[in-house]
């Protein structure tokens, strides 16, 4: 039952970084593929119907971490406290950023807004990334399972290796899904950001995915999920050559699924490592809660579990098509422009 509800956990947080990598991705690039405030607009507007749902995930993988492993929570989010806070500050600011931008016509204001969006959708991802590496890379735990470093300890090699690979695949999903959402310039300037995006991604996902199996505990596993991570993310690179929308975006989801995976597989039986002895590890045996509890829990998620999915799945049905402009009326057009009275 613990392994399956650590299993649980790495399918949350991938599922909150697939799902809410490409409104990251698509809040920090909406500045440079909108020319305008009409179209930065529009790109917002892909994700504006789903962004508040795909944050779910992740309250979710807090909740579930709290109840199945409330050592691990304790120690991790004791230990990562201020990151947790600047994380949440990014993700409220992002929150009120897309709502706020089009409350106010004046230009300042629109423009202070989307400034805060692009920012905080940029600080949202690189700090998950940190995080989640830090329970690999070893952090200063003592025999009391307590966090014995600063907010500092958190930035070194691998885990800001993995904040700025997660970052960049964040920022390549996000220009995925415009191209596949968008039209016109949009769509053309998203194109040219994902073929930038595409190269300098996947030499990071293939160092992240070395380090990762190199801090790992080895095994055939571990090693075929990073390999299979790196041949998504190169997929993903040519599909946006190609300009094939829906093969980059499915490539790029792909390549985040495997990119987590790779991480929560080299981690395994672990949960968070010790820099101070292997024997101060904490692990998923004596960081879980009772068997009573689990089992519980695993009711409840195989009920809800299912309600919440059709209910995404939906919501992504009914929002899919391509987003268009308004119709321009072409005679309309010529009257006006030979007698503006008529406007």
């Amino acid at each position: 039952m613990t392994t399956f509800w650590f299993v649980v956990l790495a399918v949350l947080w991938g599922g909150f970084l697939i799902l809410e990598g490409f409104d990251f991705g698509v809040g920090a690039l909406q500045r440079v593929v909108g020319a305008n405030d009409e179209e930065q607009t529009e790109a917002v507007n892909t994700i504006a119907p789903v962004w508040d749902g795909n944050e779910v995930w992740l309250v979710v993988a807090g909740a579930a971490t709290f109840a199945a492993f409330p050592v691990w929570y304790g120690t991790m989010f004791s230990g990562m406290y201020l990151a947790f806070v600047l994380l949440l500050v990014a993700l409220i600011l992002r929150g009120v950023a897309i709502i706020f931008r089009t409350k106010h016509e004046s230009v300042g204001w629109r423009r202070n807004w989307t400034n805060t969006l692009a920012i905080s959708s940029l600080v949202a991802p690189l700090v998950v990334g940190i995080g989640l590496a830090n329970l690999l890379s070893g952090l200063p735990i003592d025999g009391s399972q307590e966090f014995t470093g600063t907010f500092w300890t958190l930035f070194r090699g691998y885990p800001v290796l993995t904040g700025v690979t997660l970052l960049l695949l964040t920022l390549f999903h996000g220009a995925a899904f415009l191209m596949m959402r968008t039209h016109g310039v949009i769509r053309d300037r998203s194109v040219r950001w994902a073929r930038r995006l595409g190269p300098i991604t996947a030499v990071a996902v293939t160092a992240m995915a070395i380090w990762t199996y190199v801090l790992g505990a080895g095994g055939v596993v571990p090693a075929i999920v990073g390999v299979a991570a790196v041949l998504a993310i190169l997929a993903a690179v040519w599909f946006a050559f190609e300009r094939r929308d829906s093969w980059a975006f499915t490539a790029t989801t792909v390549s985040i699924a495997l990119a987590v995976a790779a991480l929560f597989t080299n981690l395994y039986p672990r949960v968070m490592v010790s820099s101070l002895g292997s024997q101060f590890d904490l692990t998923i045996t004596n960081t879980s809660s009772a068997a009573y509890s689990l089992k519980i829990m695993t009711i409840v998620l195989a009920i809800f579990l299912p309600v919440v999915l059709i209910y995404q799945g939906w919501t992504y049905y009914v929002f899919r098509r391509r987003l268009i402009g308004a119709p321009v009326d072409p005679a309309a057009s010529l009257r006006n422009a030979a007698d503006p009275a008529a406007e």
